[in-house]
């Protein structure tokens, strides 16, 4: 397990790739974000994008399935406060392949409990082609190594 010492500023993690299906993309969307261009094709082909893509906030999911996946699960995660910021650059199509990497820009220990550290994080998810497609900056609290017993 890691804990809160074992990152550093400027760590850089890969956390692998994942693609979306057209039926994928349009499933979340009926459900979450039932925009046109989101769960109808051919309304999508005359929409501001030109074809079918992917909610945003699905774009989210893909990443913090692969953050998970790749990182937090072999870490002692205590969760997140929220997030600084999220940007979608670049629409994500059905069959685009999104790969994830995550850096930790800031390392702090929690004042107030001492059982913790904080790290805040920007992720990127980038297409097949190597585009940044999104960001996102977040506040993450890790458990900090226990003192070993005297």
């Amino acid at each position: 397990m890691r804990y809160f010492e074992d990152f550093a500023v400027g760590d850089v993690y890969e956390l692998g790739s994942r693609s979306l299906t057209q039926e994928q993309i349009i499933a979340f969307a009926r459900e979450y974000d039932p925009q046109p261009f989101h769960v109808d094709p051919e309304a999508a082909k005359s929409g501001p994008f030109g074809t079918l893509i992917a909610s945003g906030w699905q774009t989210v999911g893909v990443f913090m399935s692969l953050l998970v996946n790749g990182l937090v699960n072999d870490t002692v995660s205590l969760g997140s406060p929220g997030i600084e910021g999220i940007q979608w650059l670049k629409p994500v199509r059905a069959g685009d392949r999104l790969t994830g990497r995550v850096r930790i820009y800031e390392s702090t220990p929690s004042k107030s409990r001492s059982d913790r550290g904080i790290l805040k994080t920007e992720g990127q998810l980038t297409n097949q082609s190597g585009e940044l497609v999104m960001t996102i900056r977040a506040v993450n609290f890790f458990g900090r190594r226990p003192a070993p017993n005297r």
